[in-house]
């Protein structure tokens, strides 16, 4: 390290030694300069590169695995219930089939209400080790209780709780690693968080294929309860461990070093421009909401993510859609799993290749192209084989673009940080709006084993094709937006340098 700068140039009066914001100049024309935080100050390039290295492999290592096995659970916990349906839930319970859908519907109603009040409550205490666990011990609890469950209004209860305390979660996580993760390294954390899910997609049907094959009647509990009671139980057992595993954020994680403290602070300002969560009081509910509801990126990203989520509904349903193959129930949840096995792939190569590229607009609207030819045919083919060629691209085909786009949010607004939890919580809660309609578009009729899926898959492939444009426009704001920063003007949500530097040094929107 090199020696240490005097005291009075590192340490302003209004800073104290654990209150580390941006140190700055300013020109006569209002734009900063940043400067490093006292510690990072003294180390040398060498030093500086490889704390930065040990401190991101630290933060991986306790965060990444992590998250993702409590979205495994966010995910199974949320979507048992279609597998649950061919597992005896729908016929012990005799529900019609305009039933069944209200319940998976009704839990959307409560994830879309909670979405903005949970991710700006995560953004005021700053404390998502705590905060997150907690919600989690809360959906697995109620998950466990599917399984007591003995008519309509019961299991309607349920779900519609489920989701109001499982809204915590996804969006608080996309907040989560954005307050860790430069945002060249956020389209990679983004796939390796959303790999939950689609592991969970993979695996939620060989689990239920098991408990449905080897507990259907045991202790007297029909196989789709048990899958509830397991899940629910697992799910809570894993919230207590997180508890002391995962990091809060960078100023409020009591076993990183002061040195790494002001080291993962210094890394966000210096890619956004900007210093990030700094202290709850700084946090404000209703500011950032407003920000976020001003910026016209935030109505387009809606759009966008809408037509994602709308067209990514198929897989709510996917053992139903499997079973018009034909196969039994327990071949049909089998056959689930390589498509989530495929998506897993994709969304991870498509991700680092994003990130190393510095690129976004593309590894959104290929995929999507991918998707909108896999819907068509589906919806035009009866014969096994083609229809299952079809399944295997569905998937990959929506979510590989989904994950980049969730990056791509955080790139597009970074600051404030109560701007961009608000904006990531709007964003993805109105996107699973199209939940609610989605889950009427799959009936399961009784006598018909062979139902048609032309109308959902022409509407999944209709809202892929809006995504696209969505997209288009974006990245048409964006490359004005960048345009305007050449020039050294002033945009909101973004930080000019110091002008003479803007064309190399400034922030820009990632394209």
């Amino acid at each position: 390290m090199s020696s240490a700068p005097d005291d009075d140039k590192l340490a302003p009066e209004h800073l104290s030694e654990h209150h580390v914001s941006i140190l700055g100049t300013s020109s006569s024309s209002g734009f900063k300069k940043l400067e490093p935080p006292p510690l990072v100050q003294q180390m040398s390039a060498e030093y500086q590169a490889a704390a930065e290295a040990k401190l991101r492999q630290k933060i991986d290592t306790r965060l990444l695995p992590m998250i993702i096995l409590m979205y495994i659970m966010n995910y199974l916990d949320r979507n048992n219930i279609a597998a649950a349906r061919l597992a005896g839930l729908q016929d012990e319970l005799n529900l019609a089939s305009w039933q069944y859908q209200t319940t998976v519907s009704i839990l959307f109603v409560g994830y879309i209400l909670m979405q903005i009040p949970s991710n700006l409550f995560l953004n005021k205490i700053g404390l998502p080790a705590v905060y997150l666990p907690s919600c989690m011990i809360l959906w697995g609890i109620i998950s466990g209780a599917t399984a007591g469950c003995n008519n309509f209004g019961g299991l309607l209860a349920i779900r519609f709780f489920l989701g109001f305390v499982e809204a915590a979660y996804f969006p608080g996580c996309l907040f989560y690693l954005s307050a860790w993760y430069t945002r060249k390294e956020l389209g990679l954390r983004t796939a390796i968080l959303y790999s939950g899910s689609l592991v969970s997609g993979a695996f939620g049907g060989l689990i239920t294929a098991g408990i449905t094959r080897n507990m259907d009647g045991t202790r007297g509990l029909r196989a789709w309860r048990w899958v509830f009671i397991i899940e629910g139980a697992i799910t809570v057992v894993v919230a207590f461990a997180s508890f002391f595993i995962l990091p809060n954020f960078p100023r409020t994680t009591a076993w990183l070093t002061e040195e790494e403290r002001q080291l993962a602070v210094w890394r966000l300002q210096k890619d956004i421009g900007s210093d990030d969560w700094i202290n709850s009081q700084q946090q404000s509910f209703f500011h950032g909401l407003k920000l976020a509801f001003q910026d016209v990126k935030t109505y387009v990203l809606m759009l966008m993510l809408l037509g994602i989520v709308s067209s990514a509904s198929v897989t709510n349903f996917f053992p139903t859609v499997v079973k018009t193959l034909g196969y039994n129930n327990v071949t049909t949840l089998l056959l689930t799993a390589p498509p989530y096995m495929l998506a897993v792939i994709t969304t991870f190569a498509n991700a680092w290749h994003a990130d190393r590229t510095d690129e976004r607009y593309w590894h959104v609207v290929l995929p999507l192209c991918v998707g909108v030819v896999a819907f068509i045919l589906a919806a035009a083919t009866t014969s096994t084989a083609p229809r299952y060629v079809a399944m295997m691209l569905m998937v990959p085909g929506v979510y590989t673009g989904y994950v980049v786009t969730l990056a791509w949010i955080s790139n597009s607004m970074p600051r404030p940080p109560a701007k961009r939890a608000a904006a990531l919580a709007a964003i993805n809660a109105v996107s699973n709006a199209s939940s609610i309609y989605a889950s009427y578009m799959y009936p399961q009729q009784k006598g018909v084993t062979h139902p048609s899926l032309v109308t959902p898959l022409a509407v999944d492939s209709a809202t892929a094709v809006l995504a696209i444009i969505m997209a288009t426009v974006l990245r048409l704001i964006l490359a004005m937006l960048n345009k305007r920063l050449d020039r050294g003007e002033r945009v909101e949500g973004a930080i000019n340098a110091v002008p003479g530097e803007a064309s190399e040094h400034g922030f820009r929107f990632l394209l």
